[in-house]
């Protein structure tokens, strides 16, 4: 069985500061947090509850059990917080899936193939952004366990975590969803990347490419 290392010992090495960026700005951190609660509020929370409403009369037809998966991720500075999405997957028997492990497509139901596919398993996650524990854009946040693992193997993986984890991010769109080690190292250099060159305008152009992504139903 694989030992999760100590949590408060994680923090207290956690997240050595980058060299200033524009990421740690106040004026960025304004914009960037003003834009995330308006278009949740005026675009993202209206189509959530459209396909909520949706889910409560499918869901039991074509993806019975609960209609909410919570996961244990890892957050900014480290810290865990509970994502919230629209599940897409039948319980996984063993209750455990490996950092390396493959994604089990054979768990995804049809109804949350296509959720997965439009990105609306996401939406929940708007809450999450109200919370304050995640943005619109950022480093995607990694299973929390999985996290722990990735920290001591991969060099500057901590760095992911000294902003606010994202919907969606630059690794996310340049790269796909990342399998393994070796998937994970690239994601943690388009992140770091990300960081060191954060702006509006970067945040805007990954915003839009995320837009075509779910425009096109090429989620995963």
């Amino acid at each position: 069985m694989t030992l999760i290392p100590d949590f408060g010992s994680i923090q207290k090495e956690a997240v050595p500061a980058l060299a200033e960026t524009r990421a740690q700005s106040f004026a960025y951190l304004f914009a960037k947090r003003a834009f995330d609660l308006g278009f949740c509020t005026i675009m993202l929370l209206p189509a959530m509850l459209v396909v909520l409403i949706a889910l409560l009369v499918l869901n039991p037809i074509y993806n019975p059990g609960p209609l909410f998966f919570r996961q244990k991720r890892m957050g900014r500075h480290c810290k865990p917080f509970r994502a919230l999405k629209f599940r897409t997957m039948v319980g996984n028997p063993t209750g455990r899936r490996g950092p390396d492990d493959p994604l089990e497509m054979h768990r995804i139901t049809p109804l949350g193939r296509f959720l997965r596919l439009t990105r609306f398993d996401e939406l929940p996650q708007i809450l999450n952004v109200y919370l304050g524990e995640m943005s619109l854009i950022g480093p995607r946040p990694d299973y929390f366990a999985h996290a722990h693992h990735y920290i001591h193997a991969i060099p500057d993986y901590r760095h992911r975590y000294s902003v606010r984890p994202g919907i969606s991010g630059l690794a996310q769109i340049q790269l796909g969803y990342a399998e393994g080690i070796e998937a994970t190292r690239r994601k943690t250099t388009a992140d770091i990347d990300y960081i060191r060159n954060a702006s509006m305008a970067l945040d805007m152009w990954i915003f839009w490419r995320t837009m075509v992504t779910v425009w096109r139903m090429r989620g995963t």
